[in-house]
């Protein structure tokens, strides 16, 4: 007969046992939701990917409905994170950071796991009518479009929010041709698409500091 051992887990090891299998589950799902849709996927193929038991998945999540909205939040987060840094990096005016809204995302665009945006992805997949993860989309965006409007306003734009929606149709249109075409210069051409209208905005900035002037 085997022998009990006595010594006790650390509830600190314990802990950090949940938050590495959490991890892994999480960068796994995001994975193969990207990759395969989130339909396709099952647990199994998930546990598989990560190395760790059912058990655990249902522990740390509850269900794969669960695992799916702590992915998008993750995924999210993340995504934002990067997409701000990117545009706020080397300085500058609210024009050249506008300006580095397609180049990132080019770059974004040729990595070997580029499978589109989740949040596009989740949502095309499901009824349409349901509001689960639209809702955790719309969040998503509104983060985005957030910090662009303000940048916009930065730029003398008199429709920041207007100038914010229109750069974020380009950005949504170039992610969806890129998944489809798995060609990264369709973000060039979405730049040339917005380059006239951060272009109007800071003419309208000039024009109205002039007449400030002449005033």
């Amino acid at each position: 007969m085997a022998k009990t051992s006595s010594k006790k887990t650390s509830p600190h090891a314990a802990i950090g046992d949940d938050e590495s299998a959490r991890g892994r589950l999480l960068s796994a799902a995001s994975h193969l939701f990207c990759k395969n849709g989130i339909n396709a996927t099952g647990i199994d193929a998930i546990i598989e990917e990560a190395g760790t038991a059912k058990t655990t998945l249902y522990k740390l999540f509850g269900s794969k409905t669960n695992l799916v909205n702590a992915v998008l939040e993750s995924e999210g987060k993340q995504w934002r994170e990067w997409f701000m840094a990117a545009m706020e990096e080397g300085g500058g005016d609210a024009q050249a950071k506008l300006a580095r809204i397609f180049p990132a995302l080019k770059s974004w665009f040729g990595e070997e796991r580029f499978y589109g945006c989740p949040f596009i992805n989740a949502v095309g997949e499901h009824d349409k009518d349901a509001k689960q993860f639209r809702n955790i989309a719309l969040k998503h965006k509104k983060i985005v479009l957030g910090h662009i409007e303000k940048l916009a306003g930065e730029l003398g734009s008199n429709e920041p929010v207007v100038l914010a929606h229109q750069l974020g149709l380009l950005i949504d249109g170039a992610i969806v041709a890129a998944m489809v075409s798995r060609d990264p210069g369709v973000a060039d051409t979405a730049a040339l698409a917005a380059g006239p209208l951060l272009g109007q905005a800071k003419t309208k900035k000039r024009r109205g500091a002039e007449h400030l002037e002449a005033v």
